[in-house]
């Protein structure tokens, strides 16, 4: 089993990995239905481009499109994951209707994103904030599962224990931060 496990990270999840530091590497672990539900109804009744970072096998994606968000679009690194989140879009019928893209999430321009889905490693959080803050507009709002953004207070949440997910609106991100700066 070891030997399987190793040729599972070195064939499908280590080709992602390659160019990534260390500190910044995320393993593909699939959102459960009952995260990608709660994701997309904190985003229901939303306009707008929407983005997940670190898209995985797609499904947030192709959910989020079959919703009505607009275009819907995934950043990912790995190449497997690329091929099964088409497949995917493929199977559904949203083939040309939602992209996935292999770019880094750290070298793409987030300014034009109303909606931002985030299931990423803790250890991400923090200089993903950063780059969330400096590029998102006011009315953008960020979806986080699995673990929430260490200093940003949640607009809402929705779920409990591994299910969780936390929705911020940037316009009270950025009040919170400029607010404590000053005291």
């Amino acid at each position: 089993s070891g030997a399987a496990a190793w040729a599972t990270w070195a064939g499908v999840l280590m080709p992602g990995f390659r160019r990534v530091p260390l500190r910044l590497q995320v393993p593909y672990q699939p959102s459960s239905p009952r995260q990608v539900a709660n994701a997309l109804a904190l985003l229901r009744g939303r306009a707008g481009k929407t983005v997940d970072l670190g898209s995985g096998d797609g499904r947030l994606v192709v959910e989020a499109y079959k919703q009505g968000l607009r275009p819907a679009l995934g950043y990912e690194l790995n190449p497997w994951l690329l091929c099964l989140a088409n497949y995917r879009a493929w199977r559904a019928g949203y083939h040309g209707k939602v992209s996935f893209l292999k770019k880094d999430l750290w070298k793409v321009d987030l300014s034009d994103c109303n909606n931002v889905i985030v299931f990423l490693a803790p250890s991400v959080k923090p200089p993903l904030a950063t780059k969330l803050l400096a590029e998102l507009p006011d009315g953008a709002r960020v979806v986080s599962g699995r673990f929430p953004f260490p200093s940003w207070t949640p607009s809402s949440t929705l779920g409990q224990g591994l299910e969780q997910v936390w929705a911020y609106d940037m316009k009270e991100v950025r009040r919170a931060a400029q607010s404590s700066a000053q005291g």
